[in-house]
């Protein structure tokens, strides 16, 4: 547990006026009236349910015997007396009350620092309440040395006679997320009156015997340790009750969508007829790996099910996803059929039909792009001959999902990086054809956990094999100019390079160097005489297109660069690569990016160039130069980051989960989702009057936000 502490005011009175669940804050709480209630909303609390289950992000121990005995710039909770006070004007507009209290054999300096206010004394208030002989807890970041606390910056204080007081000291307390007018002392008192009215009468959504079983608290007593805990065994033991009521609701709803998936009957079936596939993969100028002869086997399998496939295919950078989606696109245009291919952005639009065109090349397929970029006439004509069955294969963004897209033979659909999407997305893709199969891919190798979270109701496939001439990108963690200096030897080789920047314009809060600036300054200074390309995503689209274009055909040396093209490129003679301010790249996209290089038969070189200033910053640098194993990579950012950052908001906002934690709670899931198989296999529909309850919350949690989750 943290011990950091948030500046507040004083609370308001405020009793309980009902005892409904849903009455509004301004009628529970007499303390809450019309504007803090409109900030509250802000939080998403607009009930006594709402503040009961606005769970903490952090609690900080303020007991008397875990106060640390001596803090070096940290923070403090410390009790005792003041002997002595003393007020400061250290400035026209900054003032200083100091405050002297004994504690143990011990004296403490208190400091609370205001702006000063000519109308009124700005330190009123606290010279009312600290007077010589008070006895009082202060919290607030202390100073010390090897033997003690000797100073404290004061955030709160409570007097030990105001019998609040036991409310915000001398215990473990909670710290919530705040907003605007909404203080922690808020936040704390709001939460006991719900926690007093309401957690006792809480409906129990959890069958006995799975309580029992994992031997989980009560649901009363959860939600009142979870806000105010005893201790922290009785902390963490709330908190995996209420992370176990999460992780089986989300367990339950993947395997009902994999269910009713795998309830539908496909009205047509694949015959492997090789006319296409053959020379398909006589035409390729490669042996298959065994890993990808594998996968496409398990492919084809699924494809020729009576139900729908719903499979992720996970492979690290250079693994050959491509050729084994194509080899099913391909199975599915030979029986007749349409094939879409889904990509998060224009630039890997245009790598995969330069892809599909260079391997399809004297195949009788028609394809076809859709994205964003296409005039309206260009839109249309594509739109309508999709719609006629004129096209085979359509590659596109988020521009196949919208309405007038419509596909009369669609029987097979690949989304590329899927860590881009979301659930939705994929359910919007399917609703063209309810009957599709579905191929998910990612470069970004997904540990086990986060995989049964967050593809719960998917078949997993795993490209765990490189090609033999695939070219690993050796890794250094070096400064600015020798980087430039080895990117400037390569090009005099008549090699290709990248220089990757984190922003576009310059920024006053953040210390990044700015990719439109840093292009200046390279190709008139360190790299003059090259050939200097810039690219960013908020080009338009046609320029993004013909400047990779341009690059492509050995037109430019040097391309500086966004993340934009983290995905999608695919320059062989692109051998370098330097990533400024890598520090502030997740490890996945790192090792996204200098997958960019190391694509044809040449040595190649990622830089990474940061002063790295955090012990984590290091530590993903050093992963990074020391492997290039994605599925290490990927174990070691979940680690590092969280699953939040790690997947992307479209997909963390659509978990859903506030107490658990998959870096922390693997052993938690497998046992949620060994449980939800076993409920599900003995009460297929949760209509027994013990699983009643978990019904009506999963359907509430799940079924607007899926839109497919069905238990009739």
């Amino acid at each position: 547990m943290s011990r950091h502490y948030t500046k507040t005011t004083r609370p308001s009175q405020s009793a309980p006026a009902s005892s409904d669940p849903d009455s509004p804050l301004c009628r529970f709480f007499t303390g809450v009236g019309p504007k803090r209630a409109r900030a509250l909303e802000v939080l998403g609390i607009e009930t006594v349910s709402d503040m009961l289950y606005c769970l903490p992000r952090d609690w900080q121990d303020r007991r008397e015997d875990a106060a640390p005995a001596a803090a070096a710039n940290g923070v403090v909770a410390i009790k005792g007396r003041v002997v002595s006070t003393h007020h400061i004007r250290t400035s026209p507009r900054l003032g200083i009350f100091k405050a002297r209290i004994a504690t143990g054999e011990r004296k403490i300096d208190a400091f609370w620092f205001k702006h000063l206010n000519y109308r009124y004394d700005v330190f009123a208030p606290v010279k009312k309440d600290v007077t010589v002989g008070t006895d009082l807890w202060v919290m607030g970041r202390g100073e010390g040395d090897l033997l003690g606390v000797r100073e404290v910056r004061v955030e709160e204080y409570y007097l030990l006679s105001d019998p609040r007081c036991a409310l915000h000291a001398d215990r473990i307390v909670p710290v919530y997320d705040l907003t605007e007018g909404v203080t922690q002392r808020l936040m704390r008192e709001l939460a006991h009156q719900a926690v007093s009215a309401r957690a006792a009468t809480v409906e129990d959504t959890l069958p006995m015997s799975l309580r029992r079983k994992r031997e989980l608290l009560a649901l009363p007593q959860a939600l009142r340790a979870i806000h105010f805990p005893n201790s922290p065994a009785e902390l963490e033991a709330a908190r995996s009750r209420l992370a176990y009521d999460e992780l089986i609701l989300l367990e339950l709803a993947w395997i009902l969508k994999r269910r009713q998936t795998r309830g539908l009957a496909k009205n047509f079936c694949y015959e492997i007829k090789k006319h296409l596939l053959t020379p398909f993969r006589e035409r390729l100028g490669f042996e298959l790996t065994r890993a990808q002869k594998r996968v496409i086997n398990e492919i084809f399998e699924d494809m020729r099910r009576p139900y729908p496939m719903t499979r992720l295919l996970q492979g690290d950078v250079g693994s050959g996803k491509t050729v084994v989606a194509l080899s099913a696109l391909l199975l599915a245009v030979e029986n007749g059929c349409q094939g879409a291919l889904m990509v998060p952005t224009e630039i890997l639009a245009d790598q995969h039909m330069a892809t599909i065109g260079k391997f399809l090349e004297g195949l009788d397929v028609k394809t076809a792009m859709l994205t964003s970029r296409l005039s309206k006439k260009e839109r249309e004509k594509t739109v309508a001959a999709v719609a006629a069955g004129e096209t085979d294969i359509i590659v596109g963004t988020h521009a196949l999902l919208e309405m007038d897209v419509q596909f009369p033979r669609l029987r097979f659909a690949v989304i590329d990086e899927q860590h881009r999407f979301g659930v939705r997305q994929r359910t919007t893709l399917r609703q063209k054809s309810l009957l599709l199969d579905l191929l998910i891919m990612t470069a970004t190798p997904i540990p086990r956990t986060l995989a049964l979270a967050l593809y719960g109701d998917l078949d997993v496939s795993t490209l765990d094999e490189m090609p033999p001439d695939k070219t690993t990108a050796h890794t250094f963690h070096v400064p600015e100019e020798p980087a430039l200096a080895a990117l400037k030897a390569e090009a005099a080789k008549g090699h290709q390079a990248y220089v990757v920047y984190p922003i576009i314009e310059e920024s006053s809060n953040l210390d990044l160097q700015s990719a439109k600036a840093e292009y200046e300054r390279l190709r008139e200074g360190p790299l003059a005489g090259l050939r200097v390309a810039l690219i960013h995503g908020a080009m338009p689209g046609r320029t993004k297109a013909r400047v990779m274009a341009e690059f492509g055909r050995g037109l430019w040396d040097v391309l500086v660069a966004t993340p934009v093209i983290e995905v999608g490129i695919d320059v062989p003679n692109a051998t370098v690569m330097v990533i400024q301010n890598a520090d502030r790249f997740g490890m996945a996209s790192l090792h996204q990016l200098r997958g960019r290089i190391g694509r044809g038969a040449f040595a190649s070189t990622c830089f990474l160039v940061a002063d790295a200033k955090t012990d984590e910053a290091r530590q993903r640098l050093a992963t990074l130069v020391s492997t290039s194993d994605g599925f290490r990579i990927g174990e070691e950012d979940l680690k590092l980051r969280g699953p939040g950052e790690f997947i992307g908001t479209a997909q963390h906002g659509e978990l859903t989960l506030k107490a658990a934690d998959l870096r922390r709670d693997a052993q938690l899931l497998a046992l949620a989702r060994q449980d939800a198989e076993a409920l599900l296999a003995q009460d297929p529909r949760l209509l027994a009057d013990d699983n009643m309850a978990l019904r009506e919350r999963l359907l509430a949690v799940y079924k607007k936000r899926w839109s497919t989750i069905d238990l009739a």
